[in-house]
């Protein structure tokens, strides 16, 4: 069995139309690039493929929660590097962070917390995680140290800046 990553990446740039009148991704768009992110990148290293599993097993996920974190901003055209890991699951929801740093991991620029909760397309009523879903999700799960949000984001106001760029 191949040994699956449990802190996921991708990069994108901060688009012009996203901005506000300041050249600052727009609050709202935050959490538009984190989930495309999150999306992509579960298609990308894990092979789920969201649409498809709503169209051909009719399962789906909906966000039950957020809670985001501006740290820096991000700015016009800026490069940015995201990654994300499963922090927590059960059978009927998935807890994910995602962060959004700049291009060389030295800067985070925010960080999101969601709880996604599993649906069943057919019958609109929360379903559970099949036994493969589970499984995967046991092996790529990574918890993190603190219990709730707004000691995460202590931790990463503390922590948030690399010494060393990270060449990836």
């Amino acid at each position: 069995m191949q040994k699956l990553e449990k802190v996921i990446s991708s990069r994108t740039k901060v688009r012009f139309q996203d901005s506000d009148p300041f050249n600052h991704l727009n609050n709202g768009k935050y959490i538009d690039y984190m989930m495309n992110a999150r999306e992509d990148q579960i298609q990308e290293h894990y092979g789920l493929d969201l649409f498809d599993l709503a169209r051909n097993k009719g399962i789906g996920w909906v966000v039950a929660t957020n809670q985001i974190s501006y740290i820096n901003s991000a700015v016009t055209m800026e490069d940015l590097y995201m990654d994300s890991q499963l922090m927590n699951f059960s059978e009927k929801h998935l807890d994910v962070e995602i962060r959004m740093w700049n291009k060389n991991r030295t800067q985070l620029k925010a960080f999101l917390w969601v709880r996604f909760v599993q649906v069943n397309l057919k019958n609109q009523k929360v379903g559970t995680h099949s036994e493969e879903l589970m499984e995967l999700f046991g092996q790529v799960v990574l918890p993190v140290e603190q219990a709730n949000f707004d000691a995460r984001n202590q931790y990463w106001r503390r922590n948030a800046v690399q010494q060393e760029p990270v060449l990836v």
